[in-house]
């Protein structure tokens, strides 16, 4: 099993997951043409993609979805709230309502030989989910946009081989930033997203000895830059009541407009 953030940030998110036999993207939200040209660079191919996961239906996430998923047939997963959403956008163009499969939170689904586990998150969105991912005793997780995150959350990202997690903002830049008030407002609250300080404590409750792969994602342009993501999570788990220090994992921070390459679990 292994993972690849094409894009993740901001402006745009789209990760790809698979097996030796099948492969998926969580989130669409770039270009048809990118996300075409980033699998090529780890050699896959839209036209053989089994699916794809969507969390929620905000632009950063669902952009590409009617070139992509039109062209190529491909079946999309979301949750009744989210489908809803999508077809109420209408930048998409025209969406084929049979390429849409109802998921829901707390309900596990397969797609080939991937088991797909969504769950829950906290966001100021329709109905929105992230997932956590299996396939032959390898475990990974995509899960960014919350603002907020509790026991129902932990529970679902323990005894991961891999995750990328949303790591979006330095609240300091946030707060001097020119964001408009009720902007940032938005993104502090229990429906907007994780800062890096929040980040680094979700990460404390779910190291492991296993953990493979740290994947740091859903950077803000404004609010944030990789350095002070990567610094500021490292030291929540080196001072963070925890047997383990940063050093101790692989932590990646994703690229809003590179290629990770492929991270094998």
């Amino acid at each position: 099993m292994d993972f690849c953030s094409i894009a993740s940030g901001s402006s745009g998110n789209c990760i790809y997951v698979g097996s030796e036999r099948s492969g998926l993207l969580v989130d669409v939200g770039i270009s048809g043409k990118k996300i075409t040209e980033g699998l090529k660079n780890i050699d896959r191919k839209p036209e053989e993609l089994d699916g794809i996961l969507i969390t929620h239906e905000h632009s950063d996430h669902i952009k590409g979805l009617g070139v992509i998923a039109r062209k190529y047939g491909i079946p999309v997963y979301a949750t009744p709230g989210t489908i809803e959403a999508i077809f109420q956008c209408n930048a998409l163009g025209a969406m084929d309502h049979g390429l849409f499969h109802e998921i829901h939170a707390d309900e596990g689904f397969a797609i080939a030989d991937l088991e797909i586990s969504p769950f829950r998150i906290s966001h100021d969105a329709a109905q929105p989910v992230a997932y956590r991912i299996e396939n032959g005793g390898r475990s990974m997780a995509v899960a960014t946009d919350m603002g907020c995150y509790d026991d129902y959350i932990v529970e679902h990202l323990r005894g991961l081989d891999g995750i990328l997690l949303e790591s979006n903002h330095d609240i300091n830049m946030l707060q001097v930033g020119s964001y408009p008030y009720p902007l940032k407002q938005r993104i502090l609250g229990n429906r907007g997203h994780l800062s890096n300080e929040n980040a680094g404590r979700l990460l404390c409750e779910i190291l492991h000895d296993d953990l493979k792969s740290i994947v740091l994602g859903h950077l803000s342009k404004e609010n944030n830059y990789e350095a002070l993501a990567y610094a500021t999570v490292c030291a929540e788990i080196t001072m963070g009541d925890n047997p383990y220090k940063a050093e101790d994992f692989p932590i990646l921070v994703a690229k809003r407009d590179q290629i990770s390459g492929l991270i094998a679990l």
